[in-house]
């Protein structure tokens, strides 16, 4: 049976998620203390280099029937570089999302 959970606990676990599948891929991952602000963890590849993380879940589109990706990114994320994670909580998988901007 699937538990459906809130969507404050679906981003709580999306967050979780992300920390472990960055870890299980060589990233050394900072997490924000505070739940707001436009970025959810800072991350450190094995080379040093530093992504900041937005973390987002899909969500289920009455209109259209299925998951949907809604991954945009605020302009003050883009200006800043700000990579979205995105998190499946069907399947729990996560990928980097590959912006056209």
């Amino acid at each position: 049976m699937k538990i459906k959970h809130s969507q404050s606990r679906n981003g709580d676990m999306a967050e979780h998620y992300a920390v472990t599948w960055l870890w299980d891929n060589g990233y050394e991952v900072f997490t924000n203390a505070g739940c707001t602000g436009m970025v959810d963890m800072i991350a450190m590849d094995r080379e040093g280099n530093i992504v900041k993380i937005d973390v987002k879940s899909d969500t289920w589109s009455e209109r259209q029937q299925k998951k949907v990706h809604k991954h945009g990114r605020t302009d003050i994320q883009k200006e800043q570089g700000i990579q979205i994670v995105s998190y499946n909580p069907d399947t729990r998988k996560l990928r980097f999302v590959e912006h056209k901007e």
